[in-house]
């Protein structure tokens, strides 16, 4: 995400430089950040993301709100008739009324239909495709587990041969509101990213007028893109060319910024979930946050659940001069901080009748504070329990699971969706891998269970008495993105 604040007398920040560790690399790979940004970011290793799985966690970025309070709790469909509530106020609208010019390219999945699409929910320019891109057969199908077929070609219909594969529609790309191409090719959307990217930064650069740029890559999501595989075991292969295509991607996005609005733009770069575990090698890893005691009675401690695996997120932000150079901060820190922080640099005013979850970060990012917040709440994100639920507690260095099981592992497991009414407690200080749960009967335990019990007490009391919202999940075929019913898979192409 870039953002571009209008010039203000510049403040030295009152922060002292310092090396750190390596903290976790982009997106779902725990490696190094970004090539393009080495030697000049601050890192953030305790950041997370608001759901672990694709649409509640862009809801929660783009309202500062969590799914209970947004009503956004899991996935929209292919056949979705609604999406994001419209009473729900994104950041493109509040940057937009504050004056900005709003763009977002990549991928949307919070509602295609009718007022729920991008250009209607604040963003002046759209590029992208509207769900995962799993979720649409396509020419170029790349590389997933197991394998789907491309689209079909011939004149009649197709037969879905994999649970899990799209046949009859192929995946749209959108230019605003319209379907430009369908299928859209994989193998070289990257490179119609960073074009458009590009064009727009610099498009709004030259009209004078701050912008927001929010940029959500299909990386490293299924499938992973057929492109030149460099000399490596094969497994490694395929995940590690996704992800140098990835980094070249936001390496030109960032010297863009660097040759147009440098010392007024400020770039924040992290990701929706963490691995998808039943995808196998073609999901990454989930480094040191192996969520043990869940990986040994079956079933994944990742994407989709409230294990560290599923829901922390590598976190980098980029603004010279403001935000500290290779700097490692351990503040607890959320998505949902990204809607009142972004908000507060652009001097804008928040929504007024409601309340959100995520607070103002500025500080921390740029080095003047540490702790950042003291209680954040995982919601249940396909694996066990309600949608949105709040079952996962994490106060301070203390995690309290209240259910836990649910999600598939690679060797097809599913761990036994168990609830807890008394909750496992880790301390992540000395468990990061979330293997020991402290001891019910000890001491630990006992002092830190109330504490527990009443933040969540607090949050659940403090949503109810919110203005909350509640999305349209009905299902119609007849909205299906299809800029040719008369072409199988509904193929068109751009002029």
């Amino acid at each position: 995400m870039c953002c571009e604040r209008r010039a203000q007398p510049r403040r030295e920040p009152a922060w002292r430089a310092r090396a750190g560790p390596r903290g976790p690399g982009p997106r779902r790979a725990r490696a190094r950040p970004p090539a393009s940004w080495a030697g000049g970011h601050g890192r953030f290793v305790d950041f997370h993301a608001a759901a672990s799985t694709c649409s509640p966690s862009r809801a929660s970025l783009l309202t500062g709100r969590l799914g209970l309070r947004n009503g956004v709790t899991h996935n929209f469909a292919v056949t979705s008739v609604g999406g994001l509530p419209l009473n729900e106020t994104t950041l493109a609208e509040v940057l937009q009324q504050a004056g900005y010019i709003t763009g977002m390219i990549g991928k949307w999945h919070l509602g295609h239909h009718g007022s729920y699409h991008p250009n209607f929910r604040g963003f002046d320019y759209y590029f992208g495709i509207p769900y995962s891109h799993d979720m649409g057969c396509t020419d170029t199908p790349g590389y997933n587990h197991p394998p789907c077929p491309a689209c079909p070609q011939g004149d009649g219909p197709s037969s879905n041969l994999q649970r899990d594969c799209y046949t009859d529609v192929a995946l749209p790309l959108y230019e605003n509101l319209h379907i430009v191409e369908q299928p859209v090719n994989l193998s070289s959307l990257a490179r119609k990213y960073a074009e458009k990217a590009t064009q727009f930064i610099q498009q709004a650069s030259t009209s004078g007028r701050p912008f927001l740029l929010y940029v959500a890559l299909a990386h490293m999501h299924v499938p992973l893109p057929v492109t030149q595989l460099p000399a490596a075991p094969r497994d490694r292969r395929l995940y590690g060319a996704g992800l140098r295509e990835m980094d070249g991607l936001v390496g030109q996005i960032k010297d863009k910024v660097d040759h147009t609005a440098k010392d007024n733009t400020f770039l924040w770069f992290t990701g929706d979930n963490g691995p998808w575990a039943e995808k196998c090698e073609l999901a990454g890893s989930v480094g040191a946050f192996t969520g043990v005691w869940q990986a040994r009675r079956g079933g994944s401690p990742a994407k989709q659940t409230t294990w560290e695996g599923g829901h922390r997120v590598p976190a980098l932000a980029y603004w010279p001069g403001r935000v500290p150079v290779n700097v490692t901060s351990t503040a607890l820190l959320s998505v949902l901080d990204i809607f009142p922080t972004v908000v507060a640099l652009a001097q804008a005013s928040l929504p007024q009748g409601r309340r959100f979850d995520g607070v103002d970060v500025s500080e921390v990012l740029f080095g003047r504070s540490q702790p950042g917040h003291r209680v954040l709440f995982h919601p249940n994100s396909g694996a066990a329990g309600e949608f949105g639920a709040l079952q996962t507690v994490r106060l301070e260095r203390y995690k309290a699971f209240y259910v836990t099981g649910g999600a598939r592992a690679c060797d097809g497991s599913i761990g036994p969706e168990l609830q807890h009414k008394l909750p496992l407690i880790f301390n992540l200080e000395d468990d990061i891998a979330e293997a020991v749960p402290l001891e019910r009967g000890g001491a630990e335990y006992q002092a830190v269970l109330p504490k527990v019990r009443k933040v969540l007490a607090d949050v659940l009391q403090d949503i109810a008495n919110d203005n909350i919202s509640s999305a349209d999940y009905t299902q119609d075929p007849s909205v299906t993105p299809c800029c040719n019913p008369y072409q199988v898979a509904c193929r068109c192409q751009a002029p």
